[in-house]
């Protein structure tokens, strides 16, 4: 059973019987079927109808929010947040996607060259539970603009949420079984993306799972879209404004109560104002008291599960045990629901357990630097390459740094990293490959087609 369960208070809200294999086949040949009907709608037109999905979106904003809150833990304004980024993401695809996927002129010894994008076919989407509608709606838009069909799985925990996004579809009018949900573990995943009719596949999860649908994928030969776990470093320069830098860092590990890929989670602090920034990261993260998500003040919630909150705990002891400093937090709390305090881990080094893994909790390690070399050696000593953000006065050493040095998909200088529907998301090394979002995600699953023509 697929179990529904209130992260704040522990009750169990609703269950759900997975699909069979059967069903979920059948899913994906009924997707197949709306998908020839709908890779002949004119890409105008498909653009219209993000734009009603944005419209429904908005006029369900509590509803969908609290959805979210109720099943994931999310604070409810991050809720409301989330609910309206996924409509600006619609939005942003329909005013800008026609161009992005018109036909483009090659000049040749033709009478005319050009390349066309064309849909694919049947895409599978694996998405997680941290944020349950905008992970599905930032690669669903694209996808459907490009003419193809989806078969989400969403994360077993978020079964409301899944079926809440299908209700969404149909209520925008999208072609029946365009947009199907079926609710499975990772076997029925598996089963959909061997399904023949299944032409590619987008996964936002951890680097364990990315790599179990991947060698799917790869031995049916079909395109993936691969957006995976991260440990995201922050460099602290020793002329950064410390209030600033401590203001956003502690806004960025907090975010979502510590459950995204994204959040800052290794600061690398040059050791002459490390102590500084120590003091004012953890004023800052004291002003995020855990309460209650659904209470519009609340900027922490409970953490999604509480294996998850374990797991954080384990983490925390372990680098502890291996030379860490604890200076804030570090105790799960007491009472109902999987709450975690803000905490902080100071003399973090290669080897402990904060360092080298991802931090799904609102857990910061500071990691100090002798000087800018040493600080981008250490931010780039992972496994992981999905964000990075450096804090500095110097705008042109900013640049340069976030430019040539950190190994990650999306820098920042003197700012967090965050998703936005303009511009392209992902990660590189075992954060994953391919793009979502702007102009690259928009081709990431269209057969980029070259066409030329002879009198």
């Amino acid at each position: 059973m697929l179990r529904s369960v209130n992260p704040a208070t522990g009750e169990l809200t609703a269950e759900f019987a997975p699909n069979s294999i059967p069903e979920i086949g059948g899913a994906v040949e009924a997707a197949n079927a709306a998908f020839g009907q709908w890779r002949r709608v004119p890409v105008a037109a498909r653009a219209e109808k993000l734009r009603g999905l944005a419209k429904i979106l908005r006029g369900q904003v509590d509803h969908c929010a609290h959805l979210a809150t109720g099943e994931m833990g999310k604070p409810i304004t991050e809720a409301r947040a989330e609910i309206e980024k996924c409509a600006w993401c619609c939005e942003y695809y329909a005013e800008h996607g026609p161009a992005m996927l018109a036909e483009e002129p090659v000049k040749t010894e033709a009478r005319e060259s050009f390349v066309t994008f064309q849909p694919l076919g049947v895409i599978l989407a694996v998405m997680p539970w941290n944020f349950p509608f905008w992970q599905f709606l930032r690669a669903a838009a694209p996808i459907l603009l490009g003419g193809n069909a989806i078969v989400l799985k969403h994360a077993s925990n978020v079964p409301r949420c899944a079926l809440a996004i299908g209700h969404l579809f149909r209520e925008a009018e999208f072609p029946q079984d365009l947009v199907r949900v079926i609710l499975t573990g990772p076997e029925g995943a598996t089963a959909a993306l061997k399904h023949p009719l299944v032409r590619g596949v987008t996964l936002t999860g951890s680097a364990a799972a990315g790599a179990q649908i991947a060698a799917v994928a790869g031995s049916v030969l079909k395109k993936c879209v691969m957006e995976l776990g991260g440990s995201d470093p922050y460099l602290i320069l020793a002329d950064a404004d410390l209030d600033h830098a401590a203001k956003l860092c502690a806004q960025s590990r907090c975010n979502n109560s510590g459950q995204t890929c994204i959040a800052a989670k290794r600061f690398v602090v040059i050791e002459s104002v490390r102590t500084a920034f120590e003091r004012k990261l953890i004023h800052e993260l004291q002003t995020y008291a855990p309460g209650a998500p659904l209470d519009p003040a609340t900027k922490l919630g409970p953490l999604a599960r509480a294996e998850g909150r374990a797991a954080l705990q384990i983490q925390v002891d372990a680098s502890i045990t291996a030379g860490a400093t604890l200076i804030l937090g570090g105790t799960p709390i007491s009472g109902p629901g999987n709450y975690y305090p803000p905490t902080v881990l100071t003399g973090v080094k290669p080897g402990m357990a904060v360092f080298d893994e991802e931090t799904f909790g609102p857990v910061a390690a500071i990691v100090s630097a002798k000087d800018e070399a040493d600080a981008i050696t250490l931010a780039n000593k992972h496994h992981y390459g999905l964000g990075a953000a450096v804090f500095t006065r110097d705008l042109a050493r900013g640049r340069r740094i976030a430019v040539t040095e950190l190994e990650a998909g999306f820098c920042a200088v003197n700012d967090f990293v965050k998703s936005d529907p303009r511009l392209p998301f992902g990660g590189v090394k075992q954060s994953g490959y391919g793009r979502e979002l702007g102009l690259f995600g928009a081709r990431e699953f269209v057969n980029i087609k070259s066409v030329v023509i002879r009198d």
